[in-house]
């Protein structure tokens, strides 16, 4: 986490309270109804939230005990704190301002006891802790409370004027109070500490004016016995100190000292005729005692440091430090000596130091606004920590090295800020960022709304408060402009201008406008020009009709009258975006990082700026360009998604062309590419949470990121590269932000900022995390990333190594060269990698591009290098020094790459990418050798078949899929392929076997079809010692050979079923009494779930048709279905043709698979349709098409390969030729440019380029 802003503290004069406990310096401060709690200045150790919703008045912290009261309304509660067991605070935190990440274990408060005062009209407004956890509550009573193991009342007493201060003696021997507006504080003396019998007498300090702050003098350890000093501090800008004189006296406190802050910076000095404010603070004598010793530690011992020296000798004294400065950052330092000392010695006040330069922000409290000042030792570092809370919601923390606190000589950051708390008082509902991201608004429940500016630094804040807009009226919609200097507010009948370079926005222009239907949105149009004062902005209503409004923004400095001219708002036109019906609602994308200006021209390359969905779950996207010498937005439909999500709960656009959508219930996501109108991710979340936000954003190479927003936590998803040999994810959760360990409070809102920084608001507090990340985090180890690496890794550079191009020798690159038919360019690239590896060692970087031109990837002649090629090549492999070096992968050289492969990592590439390249080394070698007999579709399937057998049992899917069928299927070379995948399977192949290598289905010779299927038939009976007839049963009768059937039956003598059956196979099935007989058999087999048994009685009963559905519906076999019915009737019979038309190209458009229409429409004959299923969605080709699931939607059913497929069909045949002649050249052309993005998607950036500039349209 980068920072945290834990909430506005509230405006009281007892809203912080700090103490030293348990090593560690423990700060506390309300915000609304919640509590934080910090470690130092850098780390939320929690945030608790009371029960009541009534804004909290004060709070305080027992240094003995640590524990926290705090008070609100007429309640007190008291926290105790847990989990410290071994010793010191343990916390699990976030650096504000560094960073460098805390990871401690949790230690919380809980409650332990409430108390309710009496009267419901009476407000507590102080507390304070004594000696023995003893708790002093004032309102318009004192109480006295004990707080151990339970809440023990103890003494009370009426107050003529209700408690502004009331403060109880670290020993519990006095209270001090006084009112509001009063000018006498009264001293309460203990009489007595029994329990049973408290009682206390008093006298009154009497002061010319009004109290403004009194406070005990602390001991310098809690232990410690000294006389009782109090200071207060009047209205006349005087500090009296008041000591304990004989506590037998009435006046048993009496006047010591004071001090004069107005002469302690005199006017003079300030060169101003009006004497500013002062402001003053008392720095206790144990923490100056410690911060001096620090300095003295720290200090050049080998040269005299007289400052050093100079507050050696005052810390001797062990003195308070009176602290008086002024907004101008002038400072005079007092010492008091011997205050309250047991010995009787003479006091001692005598100054310190006087200087300029210490500078703590305090002109933003001018005007008689409160600041209050809190010191103490950073007993870790050893500076100075000083607190100043400015009274209208903000703390600052700032630390200084005493010795440059008080070093007479003119010097600069005598105090350095290291953090600033602020926020909100309720809990944040809504954050809406401007277009780059550097500002926020920020909106609560109560309608407060807060800019943030974005400082993307780590040296300075990353949110800064800019302005708060105070608006009576309700608001629908936020739009932020300029980077936060304006923001614009749409309520139920207007629209408003605010001005928020003031701390305070001020309306500048308001304007009424009527509109059909509720408004939904409000968007900032993007310019064709940039113009710094003039802007567009629109809305857009239910009913799909809109206003755009032009604005003129003021420039300058803003101090001009609340109505001057200048700046206005005016309705530039209106629109109508057509039908409404069933729209769910309409919203702005999410900018993703890009600028507002688009070109000249109205086209879908425009970014989108809107996107609409309906209840049936279709997804539209807008974009629009300002026509202002018209006076007109000109609007264009982008695309269209049909979704299929009913009800959709949320959604987000990206405006790169990403949106995500939420179903009713919340629990299922899914993110789909617009502009293909694909689906590329779904994730059901029911059993961890409900889904409640999503916010994009993208790399500045426009990689998209998705934070998914759930009650606690939010999970970034990135996408990643398509990968369609493994079908793999095309999203993964890269990241998990949990916001417990922070805050109990369920998140509101998040939005991202500039530069890949995400704000959550939730409850009072906005966190921000950037976006350095340990590597590798939890949630990515399971993704394909190299295991090389720093320990910190950088979000966006881990989304560039899940996307962006590929390393040439990269296992995916290899593949998609191979299908895209450039097997020498994998030559060459594999040649350059064993060069590259000869003498590589653990530690040498190998390059990308391994060396070699790049040009050779798109040149238009692949099959034939050029002689530069070779003569580059050949100096390439000169400079290895070898005299000769091998010019085609051979087995020997596969070996020797694979060696390296196994001893040593590359850094390019995950340990399961290098076991993946292992393999298409393997097999490149392996069809090298029969290159020169086998054509190159021949070619693609060996290489895709043996990786497929060498991945089994790694890989996703069991068989292989019907992209390889396909080659092999319009390949000349099917008996070498047939001979090969037999010899694989070492000629037992079984069916499961056959169908794993779809071999069935891309057999073209009848006669070799039957030959192979009876040897399936001879393997499958030969498959177990037992010889069972029953395995080879519907294999023997599709062949028809009822015969051989009958003899295996005759040597099943173990089988129960032989006589029976032999019986029956003895009887002739021409005849339809035994036809109905075998049809009742497989009928009754179908009763006893025996399917495969089922089919061969219904093929026996001649009963083709039946058999093919048990195939396809209970065994759920199409290769199965479609070979039986080859080998029953012979190509082209009316049941394998029923079967490709009514069940197979009907699957093939629900599950958008061109590659197994193709094939099937081959089949038919169909050669045209072929050819355009390759290129056009399947479900347009069929007359009846069946209604689409997801699954035709996902991203996996558009492949580049098919380019290959398609440019080899469309001029094979006439046929070909008139199919391809129907496909418009805009189709093909669409299609080819779709083909260069999935492999851009990919990484196979120069495959992209290469398909681009060759391939040659009609």
């Amino acid at each position: 986490m980068r920072a945290v802003l834990p909430g506005k503290p509230q405006a009281r004069l007892q809203a912080v309270a700090t103490a030293y406990w348990h090593s560690n310096q423990i700060i506390t401060y309300i915000t609304g109804n919640a509590i934080v709690v910090l470690r130092s200045y850098d780390t939320v150790l929690q945030t608790i939230y009371d029960d009541d919703d009534t804004a909290l008045e004060a709070i305080a912290i027992d240094e003995r005990s640590g524990k926290i009261a705090t008070c609100g309304g007429s309640y007190v509660r008291i926290y105790r704190p847990y989990g410290y067991d071994e010793g010191a605070l343990q916390v699990c935190g976030c650096n504000r301002i560094s960073r460098v990440d805390i990871n401690f274990d949790t230690s919380q408060w809980s409650l332990q006891a409430s108390i309710t005062v009496n009267s419901s009209e009476d407000k507590i407004s102080t507390l304070s802790w004594g000696n023995t956890e003893e708790l002093l509550v004032g309102h318009s009573q004192l109480s006295l409370y004990s707080i151990l193991a339970s809440t023990e009342y103890i003494w009370s007493q009426k107050l003529a004027n209700p408690a502004k201060f009331a403060s109880l003696s670290y020993d519990s021997a006095y209270v001090a109070s006084t009112g509001a507006y009063d000018p006498l504080v009264k001293v309460w003396r203990r009489l007595s500490f029994g329990s049973d019998d408290v009682r206390f007498d008093f006298t009154y300090l009497s002061h010319p004016q009004t109290v403004t702050e009194l406070r005990w003098r602390r001991p310098h350890h809690l232990d410690q016995i000294i006389d009782n000093v109090l200071y207060t501090v009047c209205a006349d800008n005087i500090l009296r100190i008041w000591t304990c004189s004989d506590q037998y006296d009435l006046q048993f406190f009496q006047l010591c000292s004071q001090v004069d802050l107005l002469q302690c910076i005199t006017p003079q000095a300030t060169s101003l005729s009006l004497t500013p404010p002062r402001y003053v603070f008392i720095i206790d004598g144990s923490d100056f005692s410690r911060a001096t010793d620090y300095a003295v530690q720290r200090a050049n011992r080998s040269s005299q440091d007289h400052t050093i020296e100079h507050l050696k000798e005052i810390a001797n004294l062990s003195p308070d430090i009176c602290v008086v400065l002024d907004e101008h950052g002038y400072m005079s330092a007092w010492a008091l000596e011997n205050l309250g000392d047991k010995a009787q010695k003479a006091y001692h006040i005598f100054n310190i130091a006087h200087m300029f330069g210490l500078h703590f922000n305090l002109d933003r409290s001018s005007g008689g606004k409160i600041v209050r000042f809190y010191s103490s030792c950073n007993r870790a570092g050893g500076d100075l920590n000083i607190i100043v809370h400015h009274l209208e919601g903000q703390i600052e923390v700032f630390e200084s090295n005493v010795a440059h606190l008080f070093d007479p000589l003119e010097r600069g950051h005598r105090v350095v800020s290291k953090a600033t708390w602020t926020g909100h008082s309720r809990p944040v509902q809504k954050i809406v960022r401007n277009v780059t991201g550097r500002a926020i608004v920020s909106r609560t429940d109560s309608g407060e709304s807060v800019v943030w500016k974005h400082v993307d630094d780590k040296n300075d804040t990353v949110l800064s408060y800019q302005s708060v807009i105070t608006s009576k009226e309700h608001v629908h919609r936020i739009c932020v402009l300029a980077n936060g200097e304006y923001i614009t507010l749409l309520h139920g009948a207007r629209i408003s201008l605010w001005d928020c370079r003031p701390s305070e926005a001020r309306l500048l222009a308001v304007d009424r406008y009527e509109l059909i239907g509720k408004p939904l949105c409000i968007l900032h149009l993007p310019e064709v020009e940039t113009h710094e004062s003039i802007v567009h902005v629109a809305t857009i209503s239910s009913q799909m009709k809109g206003i755009v409004w032009q604005l003129k923004l003021p420039r300058g400095v803003p101090d001009y009258p609340a109505h001057s001219e200048g700046f206005y708002i005016s309705q530039l036109c209106t629109f109508d975006l057509g039908d409404a019906d069933d729209l769910a609602c309409v919203l702005p994308v999410d900018p993703a990082g890009s600028t507002t200006v688009i070109s000249g021209f109205l086209d879908t390359f425009a970014r989108d700026i809107v996107i609409s969905y309906t209840n049936s779950g279709l997804l539209r996207c807008w974009t629009a360009k300002v026509d202002v010498g018209k006076n007109t937005v000109d609007w264009l439909l982008t695309c269209s998604v049909e979704t299929s999500i009913i009800e959709p709960a949320l959604a987000s656009g990206s405006s790169i062309r990403k949106a995500a959508l939420v179903n009713s219930t919340r629990s299922e996501l899914t993110i789909w590419d617009t502009k293909a109108a694909s689906l590329e991710f779904t994730q059901n979340y029911e059993a961890q949470d409900s889904i409640h936000d999503l916010d994009w954003t993208s790399t500045p190479d426009d990689q998209s990121i998705l934070a998914v927003g759930f009650r606690h936590r939010v999970l970034l998803l990135s996408q990643m590269r398509y990968d369609y040999l493994n079908r793999g994810p095309a999203w993964a959760a890269i990241r998990e932000i949990n916001i417990r360990d922070v805050t109990p409070h369920p998140i509101g809102d998040s939005a991202w900022l500039g530069g890949g920084n995400l704000v959550i608001g939730a409850g009072n507090q906005l966190l921000v995390y950037d976006k350095t990340i340990s590597f590798p985090p939890p949630s990515i180890t399971h993704l394909r990333l190299a295991r090389h690496g720093s320990a910190k890794w950088n979000l966006f550079d881990i989304v560039t190594r899940l996307n962006g191009p590929l390393p040439l020798f990269h296992p995916q690159f290899l593949s998609q060269c191979i299908l895209a038919g450039k097997m020498l360019s994998v030559q060459r690239i594999l040649l350059a990698l064993y060069n590259s590896l000869k003498y590589y060692v653990d530690g040498d970087h190998v390059d990308s591009f391994l060396g070699m031109p790049l040009e050779d990837f798109y040149l238009k002649t692949e099959d034939f290098p050029s002689i530069a090629a070779n003569e580059r090549l050949t100096e390439f492999a000169a400079s290895s020094n070898e005299l000769i070096e091998p010019d085609t992968l051979t087995e020997t050289v596969a070996s020797s790459i694979n060696e390296k492969l196994t001893a040593f990592p590359i850094a390019q590439l995950s340990g399961q990418e290098q076991i993946q390249l292992k393999d298409v080394v393997e097999c490149v070698a392996l069809v090298e050798k029969q290159r020169r007999s086998m054509d190159e579709n021949a070619t693609r399937f060996m290489l895709f078949f043996r990786q497929h057998t060498l991945r089994k049992g790694r890989a996703i899917e069991n068989n292989l899929s019907w992209r390889e069928i396909n080659w092999a299927f319009h390949s000349s070379s099917q008996d070498i392929l047939t001979e090969m995948v037999a010899q694989h399977f070492r000629g037992r192949m079984l069916w499961r076997d056959a169908r794993d290598s779809g071999l069935f289905m891309w057999i073209s010779d009848p006669a070799a079809l039957r030959d192979r299927f009876e040897a399936i038939a001879r393997n499958e009976y030969t498959k177990s010692d037992l010889k069972n007839p029953i395995d080879c049963s519907l294999f023997y009768l599709a062949l028809r050979k009822k015969a051989v059937l009958s003899g295996l039956w005759r040597m099943a003598g173990w089988n129960r079923e032989q006589g029976a059956t032999l019986r029956l196979l003895s009887n002739n099935f021409q005849d339809p009494k035994w036809r109905t007989v075998a049809l009742k058999n497989a009928y009754a087999l179908l009763g006893k779930h025996r399917f495969e048994y089922a089919a061969a009685f219904f093929l026996l009963a001649d009963s083709l048709g039946d058999a093919v559905n048990v195939c396809l519906n209970q065994l759920k076999d199409i290769q199965l279905a479609i070979t039986v019915a080859r080998i029953f009737e012979g190509e082209g019979g009316p049941v394998l043709k029923e079967t490709l038309e009514t069940k197979i190209l009907p699957l093939a458009a629900q599950e958008g698979n061109r590659w197994l229409a193709s094939w099937a429409f081959w089949m038919l004959h169909r050669r045209d349709m072929a050819v355009r299923a390759l290129i056009v969605p399947v479900y347009t080709l069929l007359e009846f098409p069946p209604s689409r699931d997801q699954q035709s939607k996902l991203y996996l059913t558009d492949d580049p390969a098919l380019v290959a497929l398609y440019r080899q069909l469309r001029q094979q045949t006439l046929q070909t030729l008139r199919g391809a002649s129907k496909i418009s050249p805009k189709v093909e052309w669409t299609f080819v440019l779709h083909s260069a993005r999935l492999y851009d998607r990919m990484g196979c950036d120069l495959l992209a380029l290469d398909l681009g500039s060759s391939f040659t349209y009609p």
